[in-house]
């Protein structure tokens, strides 16, 4: 059987099922890489469905509520975005599944020579500053593929023409539902790769409970 870093390289995730539900997140993502923590916070951070009302305004969940979260990678509007992230489940439910996409193949159909002419920043300040960005861009490790609908824009000519044509190629792919429904299941995303969006919550579901840690390598 592939490692846990094989089979993320190979098809930009891996799913262990029920994976040691007796261990904490913290302890899980530790055995599979490096955990990171942004700023002095705990590296493990919980995620529970959250009406609009109930949110902090400039999120997801203060924009959709329970509805389905648009597809995203993390962090995108950071010059270094983490590499990996984890998703476990605490209390989950089938009705409620984390959807992906392999952005790199999208990235490929719509040109990798356009999405890295494709300049971006951030809609808010990140530290004070408005960063230049790239949907596509190549780095040493391969490359980090960054898309947020919500919080980048595009930032020039080649950046309207490339989320534009992006976002038209993402509407058209068939995505991958995978249902973290099980106290265990455990998920880890290469996020420079993959995108990932949240189903809509139906009534009954709002006890959902994921935990997340991002991960910089993995063993």
């Amino acid at each position: 059987m592939n490692s846990l870093r094989d089979q993320v390289l190979e098809r930009g995730y891996a799913l262990m099922p029920a994976w040691r539900p007796e261990r904490s997140a913290g302890d899980v993502a530790a055995s599979f890489g490096e955990p990171l923590s942004l700023g002095d916070g705990d590296p493990v951070h919980t995620l529970t469905p959250a009406a609009k009302e109930a949110s902090t305004p400039n999120s997801y969940s203060g924009l959709y509520g329970l509805q389905g979260f648009p597809f995203h990678t993390d962090m995108a509007h950071w010059r270094a975005p983490p590499r990996y992230l984890m998703l476990r489940c605490v209390v989950g439910f089938r009705e409620v599944p984390t959807m992906l996409i392999d952005g790199a193949e999208l990235a490929r159909s719509v040109g990798l020579d356009l999405l890295a002419r494709a300049i971006v920043r951030p809609r808010r300040p990140v530290q004070g500053k408005l960063p230049l960005l790239r949907i596509y861009q190549p780095v040493e490790e391969g490359a980090i593929l960054r898309w947020d609908e919500v919080f980048i824009q595009p930032a020039s000519k080649a950046g309207e023409e490339g989320s534009a044509q992006f976002r038209e190629a993402m509407r058209l792919r068939v995505c991958q539902p995978i249902a973290l429904a099980t106290r265990g299941d455990t998920l880890v995303i290469d996020n420079w790769r993959m995108l990932h969006a949240r189903a809509l919550v139906p009534s009954g579901c709002e006890g959902r409970r994921l935990e997340r840690v991002y991960l910089g390598r993995l063993h």
